[in-house]
């Protein structure tokens, strides 16, 4: 049976426990992306709370808090197979409890640890990379394009560093954002006619902040290869230092 959810978290634990309690997955899907297959009959999951829920505690009390956080940055992972890969280590989990976080040889486990770090190591690049704009009212806005779903995951490191400043990280791949204040967030539908006008000083800002930028390289230690490495090109678009006009 493939199991259709509607992409939320909360989605993906009702299919869970349609797997223990209605029919075992062969696959899930969100139901924007399902190709019907001839093998495989499918369900329409309506998301329900009490189920999800009841998943939810099982995972803090049969495995751990540890990993209920741990498939939670998978599940913002992009990879195409991430609610199978996220099912398969809870079965392994609600068999061997805590202890199948140290399993690393276990080829369900390696699957989980590795997309749990690139989801880590998308979440750092953007702590580096996140370059703020002043905006209409003083709302500072920053637009990103990241693989991998890890706007909510910046947020605890923006509230604190920006505490007394309203922000908003866009995401603009997924249309959503995150909005703050005051050490207060949430996540929104955003799109690009949502964004506030640009003050009027904004673009002075930027000029001087390039200029910096060009000031401060030594031409002769230029490095173009270096230079991807620490900060790969499909980050810069959205880098104030490199792509200004």
């Amino acid at each position: 049976m493939d199991y259709l959810y509607d992409g939320t978290f909360e989605g993906l634990l009702t299919c869970v426990h349609h797997h223990y309690y209605t029919e075992k997955a062969d696959g899930i899907f969100t139901k924007g992306v399902y190709q019907p297959s001839l093998l495989n009959g499918y369900m329409e999951v309506e998301t329900d709370e009490m189920k999800a829920t009841t998943v939810y505690e099982a995972i803090e009390k049969k495995i751990s808090t540890y990993d209920l956080r741990r498939i939670y940055r998978v599940f913002l992972s992009s990879d195409s197979d991430k609610e199978m890969k996220i099912l398969r280590y809870l079965v392994l989990g609600f068999r061997k409890g805590s202890a199948v976080s140290m399993l690393h040889g276990d080829p369900v486990v390696y699957d989980i640890e590795s997309l749990e770090k690139k989801v880590g190591r998308e979440k750092e690049r953007m702590l580096q990379f996140v370059r703020f704009s002043v905006m209409a009212n003083d709302v500072l806005y920053a637009r990103i394009e990241p693989d991998h779903d890890v706007v909510e995951l910046t947020a605890h490191h923006f509230c604190d560093r920006y505490r007394n400043d309203p922000f908003i990280i866009h995401d603009v791949k997924r249309n959503k954002a995150l909005v703050a204040f005051q050490g207060q967030w949430y996540i929104s539908h955003f799109e690009d006619r949502d964004i506030p006008d640009v003050s009027a000083d904004e673009k002075e800002y930027r000029r001087l902040w390039k200029n910096y930028f060009d000031n401060i390289a030594i031409k002769e230690r230029t490095n173009p290869r270096c230079q991807k490495n620490f900060m790969p090109v499909r980050y810069w678009k959205n880098l104030t230092e490199v792509n200004f006009s």
